[in-house]
């Protein structure tokens, strides 16, 4: 069954990354900083990604992405292993352009960050036993972010606890825990490769 046919919620987490937070002029917050994105978001099986009509100025930001594997809610950071089973790599794509000015008038930016395709998904793997877990995107072959899991100010754990909080956690929910530093603009004709460690998860053309 397809995700987009199942009722699949994505929670991202913003400015879970210092450096990322400083390159984009923002301050580094206190608690984790969430929003969300529908199914509809989600561009699965190394599918393209359609250039929105709405933007000039669409940002790739790459992430490690959590599959949630148990209902919960007000999770204990204890115990909030127990309740994800598999992690991949994803693309957080973000119309900065449109992002800038709803920042400007104080509103929501939901439609610069929620909007259809915007959540590129890759390939599910184990959790690895080793930590840290290291991650990259490559853009046209050149390598443009990588990241560790000692480099968030949020780990996955306490994620699980503070969305959990808002937010009952259903069985394939996914978490995408944020970005590093080194985002940047895609065009038509780019391919974007995300990594997790050696291993190549996600593959996915902009047209």
């Amino acid at each position: 069954m397809s995700l987009h046919n199942q009722k699949v919620k994505i929670i991202a987490v913003g400015r879970n990354y210092a450096e990322h937070a400083r390159e984009l002029g923002n301050e580094i917050p206190t608690e984790p900083v969430l929003f969300m994105k529908p199914s509809t978001a989600l561009v699965l099986n190394n599918e393209p990604f359609t250039y929105p009509k709405f933007s000039t100025d669409v940002h790739f930001e790459v992430e490690l992405v959590l599959r949630v594997s148990r209902v919960g809610k007000d999770i204990p950071v204890e115990s909030a292993s127990e309740y994800y089973d598999a992690i991949t790599v994803g693309i957080d794509f973000t119309a900065r352009d449109v992002q800038s000015k709803l920042k400007a008038k104080g509103l929501p930016w939901e439609i610069s960050k929620a909007f259809d395709q915007s959540a590129p998904l890759g390939q599910w793997v184990e959790l690895p036993s080793a930590r840290p877990i290291h991650f990259s995107l490559n853009q046209n072959g050149e390598i443009k972010q990588q990241g560790t899991t000692d480099e968030m100010l949020n780990g996955f754990d306490a994620i699980i606890h503070y969305a959990s909080k808002y937010f009952t956690l259903e069985i394939g929910d996914l978490i995408y825990t944020g970005t590093p530093a080194g985002v940047g603009p895609v065009q038509r004709g780019d391919l974007l490769e995300a990594y997790l460690g050696d291993d190549k998860v996600l593959s996915c053309p902009v047209i």
